[in-house]
């Protein structure tokens, strides 16, 4: 189990789930959100269980700040696991329009732009050492992209194919990488996604699961196994099939 963890998005589902998870006394948290009440009430949960805890309030759009903050946080904490895990979701409004294009520059800017940003900065402090381990949350959508979320598809394929190029890189050197692909996590927002929403998990429920499978330090971690293998086979399937299927189970409808 790893010593030192650093998690950004903390005040997300997944991201605070994983806090709680991995705190224990002899453990020590640095957890990153943009919302300073939550962030502070999930430290206290965090340290009552015995872990030494320390917040950055910061928002990850500003990748020269990011990166400062995490070069620093570096320095003084060598963290053992870093989890990039802050993201935001956008949809399309139906009658042919297409998402808000600010919402989608948003999109980019924190699912993909500030999670490569945040690499870029911890990873020569990995290599100098020779040991560590990054987990990058992706999703299942980058399987294949969904009709009502094309841009988030796109940001999570993009992540995931960085993350799987990434550990082939940095294998040699010591540190390892890990592609998360999670399904449906119950939070705000995945509840303001449009269309079904099958095998939904509790985010206790994910980060156990991705705590533990983190120790192995696999390649990917990817769940619940049922909507993970449709996932994969939409991407294996001939286009004109899988937009059928995607159509046929109501991954089509815009909201109203």
């Amino acid at each position: 189990m790893p010593a030192s963890i650093l998690i950004t998005g903390a005040t997300g589902s997944i991201g605070g789930a994983l806090a709680q998870w991995y705190a224990a006394p002899g453990r020590t948290l640095v957890l990153q959100g943009r919302r300073q009440g939550q962030l502070e009430q999930l430290a206290h949960t965090c340290r009552q269980a015995g872990a030494e805890v320390h917040i950055a309030v910061l928002d990850v759009k500003n990748c020269q700040a990011l990166q400062q903050w995490a070069r620093q946080a570096m320095e003084q904490h060598e963290f053992d696991l870093v989890v990039v895990n802050a993201g935001v979701n956008t949809h399309v409004r139906g009658g042919g329009q297409l998402e808000p294009f600010e919402q989608v520059s948003e999109l980019i800017d924190v699912n993909l732009r500030a999670s490569l940003a945040l690499v870029d900065a911890i990873v020569p402090f990995m290599v100098s050492r020779g040991r560590g381990q990054i987990a990058l949350l992706s999703s299942l959508a980058a399987y294949y992209g969904l009709p009502l979320t094309p841009a988030y598809s796109a940001s999570k394929a993009a992540l995931k194919a960085y993350g799987e190029g990434l550990r082939g890189y940095l294998a040699p050197h010591g540190v390892g990488v890990t592609v998360v692909l999670p399904g449906y996590v119950s939070s705000p927002m995945c509840h303001a996604m449009p269309g079904p929403k099958p095998f939904l998990w509790a985010p206790e429920r994910a980060a156990r699961c991705i705590g533990r499978g983190l120790r192995r330090n696999p390649p990917r971690i990817s769940f619940p196994f049922p909507l993970n293998f449709s996932c994969w086979g939409l991407s294996v399937l001939r286009p004109t099939v899988a937009q059928w299927l995607l159509q046929r189970f109501g991954y089509g409808k815009p909201p109203a």
